[in-house]
């Protein structure tokens, strides 16, 4: 997610593991054009732990501090879409799991501006700026 922009990059996968975390870097590495550097923050799940041979050049990682959900954005857009259209359901298998989860990114995706609204922390935008 961009935060100033409302832009944003997503997969949804069947798995969290530093293999996953992997595939999205290296997905996300490439839609970026030639001259563009990307910093991305995370948090400190252990599929976060990347070595920095597996981290793409056009990406720099920023680590947030231990136990600090207040600071991540993306803690918001998750608390979102469960809140809308992911709590409160039960699903037959993985496969539906991840169907679930690409139609709740495609209604955020679908409300202009709402990405931007949830993840645009003043700290952030004190930074993009």
């Amino acid at each position: 997610m961009r935060p100033a922009t409302g832009d944003d990059f997503t997969l949804v996968l069947p798995e969290v593991s530093t293999r996953a975390t992997r595939l999205f870097f290296d997905a996300f590495a490439e839609t970026l054009a030639q001259d563009i550097h990307a910093v991305v923050v995370l948090d400190g799940a252990g599929w976060h732990q990347l070595r920095q041979a597996d981290i793409p050049a056009n990406i720099t990682l920023v680590p947030l501090p231990p136990y600090s959900p207040e600071l991540n954005p993306v803690e918001r857009v998750w608390l979102y879409l469960r809140e809308r259209f992911l709590s409160l359901r039960l699903l037959d298998d993985t496969e539906a799991i991840v169907d679930a989860c690409c139609d709740a990114w495609n209604a955020l995706a679908g409300e202009p501006g709402r990405l931007r609204s949830l993840c645009a922390y003043p700290w952030i935008m004190r930074v993009a700026s």
